[in-house]
């Protein structure tokens, strides 16, 4: 038995492919408009809202796969990228940041794979003190942050790496990093590496951890981030 819809049923089918059609062209819009990658639960709160904005997203990104601009993911959120095998043909912004120096990578690639870290780990790791410079300017650059603080004596700073830094990098995610075997392959480690020398795994997300303590305003004037609050009255 042929089972033949109605034109009502049709008409349904029409409504709800224009709902679609319309609510991937807002969120191709307020991508397109942000300067910063937009995260999902603004779109969320843009579109209709039985919209599913996770299956909106990987739509556009495949209707994109092929184009010279890119949809991407960096982390819960979305972003145009030229797509990474055109990248040079596009002319570098005369301020970009400048050429990390050897210290400033290490420090960077430190923190990307074992954050949250501390300062004292860092310089641990390394077996030399880290400047105070170093890590300026890779705050600087927007590529680190401090997280917290570490809940052991003296209550130290801990760091982790930015949606920045992601976004620079082209990674969606942490996981995205390059493993052992990929770093061999690229040439960025030497064939005499210890037997029992290993690339830790980063968190996955910006929560806390179980050691951490959350920054808080006392914190940020302490790190000279927030000018002191006066303490007489008007």
């Amino acid at each position: 038995m042929i089972d033949l819809k109605g034109e009502e049923d049709f008409e349904e089918e029409g409504r709800d492919l224009q709902a679609k059609i319309e609510a991937e062209r807002i969120a191709e819009a307020l991508v397109f408009a942000s300067s910063q990658p937009v995260p999902e639960g603004f779109l969320a709160e843009r579109l209709p809202r039985n919209a599913n904005v996770r299956e909106i997203m990987l739509r556009l990104k495949e209707q994109y796969a092929p184009r010279g601009v890119n949809l991407v993911q960096i982390e819960g959120a979305w972003a145009f990228r030229t797509a990474a095998d055109l990248s040079f043909v596009i002319r570098r912004d005369e301020n970009e940041v400048k050429k990390l120096s050897r210290a400033a990578l290490e420090v960077l690639s430190i923190i990307a794979y074992h954050q949250p870290v501390t300062r004292a780990e860092i310089e641990d790791i390394r077996g030399v003190q880290t400047s105070r410079g170093t890590l300026d300017v890779l705050m600087e650059a927007g590529w680190v942050r401090f997280r917290g603080r570490r809940r052991t004596p003296g209550r130290p700073v801990t760091l982790g790496t930015t949606r920045d830094f992601l976004d620079h990098f082209g990674l969606e995610e942490l996981r995205d990093l390059p493993g052992l075997e990929e770093l061999k392959g690229a040439g960025l480690l030497s064939g005499r590496i210890p037997a029992n020398f290993n690339i830790p795994s980063p968190l996955m997300n910006d929560e806390l951890s179980e050691d951490e303590d959350p920054i808080t305003q006392m914190d940020l004037e302490e790190l000279g981030l927030l000018a002191p609050r006066s303490t007489s009255e008007d």
